[in-house]
């Protein structure tokens, strides 16, 4: 079976971990990035500008799959036209390069700003959020992950191939543990997200998943850490910060409340990792 896999934009935070793991379980990876230098965790690496089509066609060539992870990759990082211009060009590119090669599974990075991101006011009207909650894009950043859900949507119909967008939440590595501390000063600085956070290596299993589950159509699947970035309980930050949401009567001290239970029960992802080891194995 051929298992090469093309991981575009393998030089980012996400892409990194994700080149880890699918070396560790016997892929052959591609990490096509604008600055593949950046990744030197094995496989090979190859300078890509995703919004040119035709270098997509020549990085997607022999692939069975791709996981297409390049993109400006928030909301302030570059102007909204050029954010929403960049990530609407290159992941149509992706998606018709993959079409064009006939690759068997497309996985890709939505997002979860989708879900309404940043919440205030009203909303949202019920915690743990999940998939539901959809669309409500705040910004051309998450207008343009949206209209990359509605492109794999048609692409997923038009070719027969399944098509996975992972709504990954704010991700993090073990570093970040002194940032999370910082934050514990002013709830409201992580709020927007509902505390939220995933760490990279979860994404990486998630998207591992996402490529060898048994799906069809296209779909999307929130993913974010077991827990909350707040060592507040989270029915206490809701009643304060929240008070007009319902709140499941079940949520756990520490619960997240963005919900991965699709994920969960359809790619069989579980949250392997959380900041409150950091902090503990490292302080």
């Amino acid at each position: 079976m051929n298992r090469k896999v093309v991981v575009t934009g393998g030089g980012g935070k996400v892409g990194r971990a994700v080149v880890v793991e699918l070396l560790e379980h016997g892929y052959s990876v591609l990490n096509a990035d604008a600055a593949p230098q950046a990744a030197t965790l094995g496989g090979a690496n190859l300078r890509v500008d995703f919004t040119d089509y035709g270098e997509t066609v020549e990085a997607l060539a022999g692939a069975w799959g791709v996981v297409h992870l390049a993109a400006i990759p928030a909301p302030n990082r570059r102007t909204p036209a050029r954010t929403f211009r960049d990530n609407v060009a290159s992941t149509f590119n992706v998606f018709q390069a993959a079409a064009l090669h006939k690759l068997t599974r497309v996985v890709w990075a939505s997002s979860e700003t989708t879900i309404g991101l940043p919440f205030h006011g009203d909303r949202p009207a019920a915690v743990p959020v999940d998939e539901s909650h959809y669309p409500l894009p705040e910004s051309a950043y998450a207008l343009s992950k949206v209209v990359g859900e509605t492109m794999a949507e048609q692409f997923a119909r038009w070719t027969g191939t399944p098509h996975i967008g992972l709504r990954f939440s704010y991700v993090q590595e073990p570093a970040d543990h002194d940032k999370f501390m910082e934050q514990q000063k002013d709830p409201t600085t992580a709020m927007g997200n509902l505390w939220s956070y995933v760490d990279a290596r979860d994404c990486a299993q998630a998207t591992r998943l996402a490529l060898e589950v048994s799906l069809s159509g296209s779909t999307s699947f929130l993913i974010a850490a077991a827990d909350t970035r707040s060592l507040r309980p989270s029915n206490e930050l809701m009643a304060e910060y929240f008070p007009q949401c319902r709140v499941a009567p079940s949520l756990g001290t520490h619960q997240a409340l963005i919900s991965s239970a699709k994920a969960e029960r359809v790619l069989g992802y579980r949250a392997k990792y959380s900041w409150r080891d950091w902090a503990r194995t490292e302080t």
